[in-house]
């Protein structure tokens, strides 16, 4: 169904008189105009889950992870005592 909404675009701006390189000029404008109004309306539909994956995130890690550290370099540090001690 686009397709016919491009030809409709382009016999109409052919038939009032625009050149060719202004058509095609036209018709890029346009598919890109589209595309980002595109890409901005995707952006808005998943806002509400994009925030609601970062509370749920939150609430896991706030309730659900008991006795864990929280830092993430302990593994790290545990390595190094390993190289340390040299017990392996």
């Amino acid at each position: 169904m686009e397709i016919l909404f491009v030809l409709g675009f382009f016999l109409m701006l052919l038939l009032t008189g625009v050149s060719l390189l202004g058509v095609i000029a036209a018709l890029i404008v346009a598919t890109l105009v589209m595309f980002v109004g595109g890409l901005f309306v995707i952006v808005i539909k998943l806002l509400p889950w994009l925030v609601l994956a970062v509370v749920g995130a939150w609430l896991y890690r706030a309730f659900f992870r008991q006795g864990e550290p929280r830092s993430r370099y302990r593994p790290r540090r545990k390595i190094k005592g390993l190289y340390r001690r040299r017990d392996f």
